[in-house]
């Protein structure tokens, strides 16, 4: 499929690792029915009888709030890393049941509204692209359904793409990593769109998930918007 949210395949030469953070079975013997706390102790004691260096990491845990604020904040500045998983030092395993919860870090940014889903007097969602340093516009991602407010908003300011739009012929992906296409219209790529996402984002520059739409940026033009891969980085103004 062309264009869209491709996935890019792992390179023979990447160097993978693995992060483990939770131990459900030791020696043959089921450990869901341990608390948290326990699995834990016996996740450290693991890495630290077996001397486990490099592919494996242990996962970093605390109790301090003051640390975990402080981890939020600076780690996630490292592509893929999204955000904490908090979890009750009491809690066993249940398998099934989200028995957590994710906090991630949100950044606030621009990209360039290149198509949208719906109509042009009543979009959908947006589909986002920024240059890279090239001049190509490169896809970024997409939005969450816009709110009614933010549809009228965005539909007063959208005109139709003529011929020569960068991604006329291509096809979008519903999702990052998904076969499903969007039934998309191109528009001409002049506005700016201020957005919010999470740290998931791949090392081409594409988010892994669904941004959200927070407002036009008409004091911004499409130069100012940061290039494909820039990350987190916004626009002046």
């Amino acid at each position: 499929m062309g264009g869209g949210f491709p996935c890019t395949p792992v390179p023979e030469s990447a160097n993978p690792r693995a992060s483990a953070f939770d131990i459900l079975q030791q020696d043959g013997t089921e450990l869901l029915t341990l608390p948290q706390v326990e699995r834990r102790r016996r996740l450290e004691v693991l890495f630290a009888a077996r001397a486990l260096t490099a592919p494996w990491t242990l996962c970093p845990m605390t109790t301090d709030i003051a640390k975990a604020r402080e981890w939020l904040e600076t780690w996630t500045d490292v592509s893929g890393v999204e955000g904490l998983v908090i979890k009750s030092v009491t809690s066993r395993y249940l398998p099934g049941n989200r028995g957590w919860t994710k906090v991630k870090r949100r950044d606030t940014t621009e990209a360039i509204i290149g198509a949208i889903t719906g109509t042009l007097t009543r979009p959908q969602l947006l589909i986002l692209g920024r240059h890279d340093t090239t001049g190509r516009l490169r896809t970024v991602g997409r939005t969450v359904a816009l709110r009614p407010d933010q549809a009228r908003q965005v539909a007063e300011h959208l005109t139709a793409a003529g011929s020569e739009h960068p991604w006329a012929g291509v096809r979008f992906a519903s999702a990052w990593g998904s076969r499903d296409v969007l039934d998309a219209v191109l528009v001409r790529p002049e506005l700016v769109a201020e957005i919010s996402a999470d740290r998931a984002v791949d090392h081409g520059g594409v988010h892994r998930h669904p941004v959200r739409f927070k407002r036009l940026r008409l004091d911004a033009v499409v130069e100012d918007v940061p290039l494909f891969g820039a990350g987190p980085a916004s626009a002046a103004g």
